[in-house]
């Protein structure tokens, strides 16, 4: 009796947990680009009109990103080099956003938290696929 106890909690236990995750939908890009507004804000010690930009900046590209990237899927695209490139375009584009309007010390900040890592890896995969390309021009 107590195993077949033991089973059905089991059971429900995960029926509750699949119904739960089912239920939780991805961020918005509105959402997204609030969270990571707020992170650079306290990150940087953004000034409001700064915040301004920056949430703006990040609800226009993430929205534009989701909408290509929604695109390929549609189109049942299976190259993940695509996908990659298209979020790399819209990674670039927010970089030159963010240089234009934080100061010399935030973007030298923001660089050090991460993003010239991020850039360094993108530039990588751009010479990779340059490479790529004219290595295919040549055997054509």
């Amino acid at each position: 009796m107590r195993q077949k106890f033991f089973i059905i909690f089991l059971a429900m236990t995960a029926f509750a947990l699949t119904a739960r995750a089912q239920q939780e939908k991805p961020p918005t890009p509105e959402e997204m680009a609030a969270k990571e507004a707020d992170r650079l804000e306290q990150l940087l010690e953004l000034e409001p009109w700064q915040v301004f930009y920056v949430d703006s900046t990040l609800q226009h590209d993430y929205a534009a990103l989701q909408r290509e990237l929604t695109e390929l899927q549609k189109a049942k695209v299976e190259n993940y080099d695509l996908y990659i490139t298209i979020r790399d375009r819209w990674s670039d584009q927010i970089d030159r956003s963010y240089h234009r309007f934080f100061t010399e010390a935030q973007w030298a900040k923001y660089l050090k938290s991460g993003a010239a890592r991020a850039q360094k890896a993108r530039d990588k995969r751009r010479e990779k696929a340059e490479k790529a390309d004219k290595k295919d021009k040549k055997l054509k």
